[in-house]
């Protein structure tokens, strides 16, 4: 069975399946597949007869050896300087709010006086 609201009285009453109409989503069927966004690359120099040549080289390969090297540090910490500042700043906010959220509750709690 199925309910439609009544648009007079406000309320729901039974009705047949042909007031069965269901809202939401419908399967879309696509008759061409859609363009492609990123079909091709960016930076390219020149296409030439080695291949595509692009404009800066991959930095993958030195990267992962970076980042695989055992010396003790852990990986957000690895880049150096940039990350240990980045790190800090952080923990400094994080610490600063939770101190700020904690007086912010300490103060809500007091009574006010009259």
């Amino acid at each position: 069975m199925f309910y439609k609201l009544s648009g007079i009285t406000q309320r729901l009453s039974g009705g047949t399946a042909a007031v069965y109409n269901p809202q939401g989503l419908k399967p879309l069927v696509f008759s061409e597949p859609p363009t492609m966004i990123f079909a091709s690359p960016t930076n390219l120099v020149s296409v030439g007869r080695q291949g595509l040549q692009y404009l800066q080289q991959n930095k993958v390969p030195d990267l992962q050896r970076m980042f695989q090297k055992s010396d003790g540090l852990p990986v957000h910490l690895k880049r150096g300087v940039p990350d240990r500042l980045l790190y800090r700043t952080t923990m400094a906010l994080t610490i600063g709010g939770t101190i700020y959220c904690l007086v912010a509750l300490f103060l809500a709690a007091q009574p006010k006086n009259k």
